[in-house]
């Protein structure tokens, strides 16, 4: 009867390696949906990333206060009747 057992729970534990530890077990399944979860929401980032993009350009293309900022903090430009100053932070 003894023997009986073994063979039983030996029998138990080669049915169950492949469940846990095998080529599709929990252990690999869990992994993959979280490489899964990580994929969305870099995808969801990119896509956010390329709407602000988008958007951006469409105001460079239709409107001109988009192009008169980028004139002024990116290249420094003035627009006629404007006077520059600048304030100098003691050290």
């Amino acid at each position: 009867m003894r023997l009986i057992a073994i063979v039983f729970t030996s029998l138990l534990l080669l049915i169950q390696y492949p469940l846990w530890l095998g080529h599709g077990g929990w252990l690999r399944v869990w992994d993959m949906r979280h490489q899964v979860d990580l994929a969305h929401k870099r995808n969801q980032a990119l896509k956010d990333r390329n709407a602000k993009l988008a958007s951006e350009v469409s105001d460079l293309k239709e409107g001109t206060d988009a192009v008169e900022e980028r004139a002024r903090y990116e290249l420094g430009m003035l627009k006629k009747g404007e006077v520059f100053i600048q304030i100098l932070q003691s050290p």
